[in-house]
């Protein structure tokens, strides 16, 4: 490829309405064009970095014996209601008629049409197991997309699914599956975190994502600083056991007047207590449902894990006039005396430990007051958020909270989508035993980006070599010399005709142009050409992360090169 001849223009200067740094730089190098809002065109260099990681995920697939396909896009819309999820999708699914006035959708996902399609296939248990993937276009119609090509409305997803008898051979796809995802993030060159994970509109029973640190990430993971654990907020787990808890400063259980007191802290402040010694209590509406929960006065409600537990779709604050119609005062509220609401529990809130909590009424709180003595609920699990700084359930180490950018996910449906799609095999006894499914995902465009948000500095892009458009530039100087550009052109089609992709830049431009572009396209290595380094019978070649170039004898140029990509003939 030419330059001359390259397709894009680049940038000067960073585009304004670009906050991320691969955003900045994917639109100043000319890789990207916005359609619209969440939607990007990939332009020349762009593709041939999208089509190596898509290649490098397939060899990885392929490996583990997962077999291509490629499913249809236009989607009927009842295998959407078949599986209840084109309610929980709601506006984030793009819908449409056709022109006899059938609904349709455009998949954000396929769980729905892959279990369709298997179960016309398979009949008995000789069927089974075997992985199934696609590299397709996905759509969502994200409220906010943001960052390039990290959220956005149209993206190329890598999503594999796998099928089997039992949960062992579940084990075992999940597991070959996510070594493959190891090995194909390792020769994109980033570095991912694995991290426990919610399993959020897919479903299913576990789930991990693959994140890459960045501090311009949307997602919020805790790692611990001493063992292995790791997870995304909406899933992590923590120690929550409290040294020296309980209210000691009264003796019985009691009414306080508090006048005018309502938040946990002025509470802990009144009262001489510590705030892991009250519980506080928020009204939800859950679906249809009023409901109220509790927890601890030091700990903050995960909305994702509560969600989970009570299978909602909608989960939202209470307002003061539900309050008021279930006969309850803002600020003041408790479990107390309640017997016909659902409350859900912590499991930090301890049987036999003295807790502060509401009266019911104004300006009124309880001491003393006791699980199972003074106030039930009607469940008790783990609705608690961790944050920075608190201890690991695992062993003696902290959580250190860190922003990072989902890359892949992978998950254990189970039976999920099987029983409600009715995809069922014979065992072979002659009862019929629902497909035990696994599924798999990677963001393709979210590489890319992710390889600029961790590679990259002030001059621009710094591509790994196994997904770099070109893994070499041929800069020509002295344009008006033909001996200058008969060697670059030499050197350019010799590189080009032993397999190392190589680009030229031929155009009339001044240096500082050439070098400029040539560090924001990121390119590994740069071979310059110029009328005083011909003299000395030399080339300057130069690799991106380095701060300055090494002059090498022409013979030597394919030696060289090979010899910094790691490769030889």
């Amino acid at each position: 490829m030419k330059m001359s001849q390259l397709f894009g223009r680049t940038l000067r200067e960073h585009p304004s309405e670009a906050e991320l740094i691969s955003h900045k730089l994917l639109l100043q190098s000319g890789m990207i064009h916005q359609v619209s809002t969440g939607v990007y065109s990939y332009l020349p260099l762009a593709w041939r970095s999208l089509k190596k990681i898509e290649a490098i995920i397939r060899k990885e697939l392929d490996a583990v014996g997962a077999q291509e396909i490629k499913l249809g896009m236009l989607q009927p819309k009842e295998i959407w209601e078949k599986s209840g999820r084109d309610n929980i999708y709601g506006n984030d699914m793009f819908r449409l008629k056709d022109r006899r006035g059938r609904n349709l959708a455009l998949p954000p996902t396929n769980e729905e049409l892959i279990t369709e399609t298997v179960k016309s296939f398979v009949q008995s248990y000789n069927d089974l197991p075997f992985i199934l993937y696609q590299i397709q276009t996905k759509f969502r119609d994200e409220p906010r997309p943001r960052g390039g090509l990290i959220r956005v409305r149209e993206f190329d997803m890598m999503d594999a699914y796998s099928f089997d008898t039992n949960e062992n051979g579940l084990d075992i796809n999940y597991n070959d599956i996510t070594t493959a995802y190891v090995n194909a993030f390792v020769k994109c060159g980033i570095e991912t975190v694995i991290v426990e994970a919610d399993s959020g509109a897919i479903g299913g029973k576990d789930s991990k994502e693959f994140v890459l640190l960045a501090d311009s990430g949307e997602d919020t993971i805790l790692l611990c600083d001493n063992c292995e654990y790791a997870a995304n907020d909406e899933k992590a787990s923590f120690n929550k056991d409290i040294t020296n808890q309980g209210c000691v400063t009264f003796n019985t259980f009691q009414e306080i007047h508090t006048p005018d007191i309502k938040k946990v802290s002025d509470v802990a402040d009144f009262l001489n207590l510590n705030s892991a010694d009250i519980i506080k209590t928020i009204a939800y509406i859950a679906d249809d449902d009023f409901i109220l929960v509790c927890l601890r006065g030091d700990l903050s409600i995960n909305e994702v894990k509560l969600r989970n537990f009570l299978k909602c779709q909608e989960l939202r604050l209470a307002n003061d006039t539900e309050l008021e119609c279930n006969g309850l005062t803002s600020g003041y509220i408790s479990p107390l005396g309640l017997t016909n609401i659902i409350i859900i529990a912590d499991d930090s809130i301890l049987i036999n430990t003295n807790y502060c909590l509401g009266g019911n009424k104004k300006e009124s709180h309880y001491v003393n007051a006791n699980l199972n003595r003074d106030f039930y609920v009607t469940h008790q699990t783990d609705i608690a958020l961790a944050e920075n700084g608190y201890m690991c359930q695992y062993c003696n180490g902290t959580l250190n909270e860190r922003r990072a950018i989902e890359i892949g996910h992978v998950f254990k449906l189970g039976t999920k989508y099987s029983e409600s799609m009715g995809a069922y095999y014979n065992d072979g006894n002659g009862d019929s035993q629902p497909i035990v499914m696994g599924c798999y995902g990677i963001g393709i465009g979210r590489i890319l980006a992710g390889a600029l948000e961790q590679h990259s500095d002030e001059n621009g892009i710094v591509f790994p070599k196994n997904i770099a458009p070109f893994q070499v530039i041929v800069i020509s100087l002295n344009t008006d010399q033909s001996d200058v550009c008969e060697l670059a052109s030499d050197i350019y089609e010799k590189l080009n005709g032993i397999g190392i992709e190589t680009i030229i830049d031929d155009r009339e431009n001044s240096a500082g142009i050439k070098f400029n572009d040539a560090d924001l396209f990121g390119i590994p290595i740069r071979i310059v050409v110029s009328s005083r380094n011909l003299k000395m019978n030399s080339v300057e070649i130069k690799i991106r992360t380095e701060k300055s170039g090494t002059l090498i004898l022409i013979e030597n140029i394919v030696d060289e090169t090979l010899k910094s990509l790691g490769r030889s003939i």
